[in-house]
């Protein structure tokens, strides 16, 4: 059998903000009735999170369960625990309408931090990345210019963004260019 790798192996720039390569994460799926009892609870029971608000994340204990449409959560843990997540999930949802599925190996996550990092991704993302409007604990699933992503504000100057795995050396270049110590614009400073 052959060791998981991140896409990126371990990869960063550092500039206006430094990127870098989360690692092997563990990333889960799960489809369903965001207001059902029996989701709700199978969520807290498995992670300690409770489902998030709209366009908002749960954090607890290394888990973040974050809000990705009406009626999709994103589960974030440890790439090693997420088979006996997707297991325990799925057997706490049973005989709900529910998918469980373990997405790990078909992402990548990135961190950006420091003091430019609004400003870096303001410049891929169409969003409003002002301290007023986008606080901690706020999560977006959008455009990183020309592909699919996802992002949240974790710490204060620390966004984690999720792509697909086949992109994800396409997303750190686009980042890296991005927090270049030459190209500061200076809206969110």
């Amino acid at each position: 059998m052959s060791n998981a790798v991140s896409v990126l192996n371990g990869a960063s720039f550092d500039g206006l903000a430094e990127v870098k390569d989360a690692g092997l994460v563990g990333m889960i799926t799960l489809r369903g009735d965001l207001s059902s009892k029996a989701l709700a609870k199978a969520v807290l029971n498995v992670t300690d999170c409770t489902i998030p608000d709209v366009r908002k994340v749960a954090a607890v204990n290394g888990n973040t369960v974050a809000w990705m449409s009406p009626d999709e959560l994103l589960i974030v843990t440890d790439y090693q625990n997420v088979d006996a997540m997707v297991a325990k999930l799925s057997s706490a949802l049973a005989g709900e309408h529910a998918l469980v599925v373990n997405v790990s190996d078909a992402r990548s996550m990135l961190t950006l931090s420091g003091s430019g990092t609004r400003e870096v991704l303001a410049k891929v993302a169409p969003v409003d990345f002002s301290a007023e409007q986008f606080q901690p604990g706020d999560f977006r699933r959008t455009r990183l210019a020309q592909v699919a992503g996802a992002f949240w504000l974790g710490e204060a100057e620390q966004m984690h963004i999720i792509c697909f795995r086949s992109v994800g050396q396409y997303v750190f270049d686009l980042l890296k260019v991005a927090a270049h110590s030459d190209a500061v614009v200076g809206v969110y400073t």
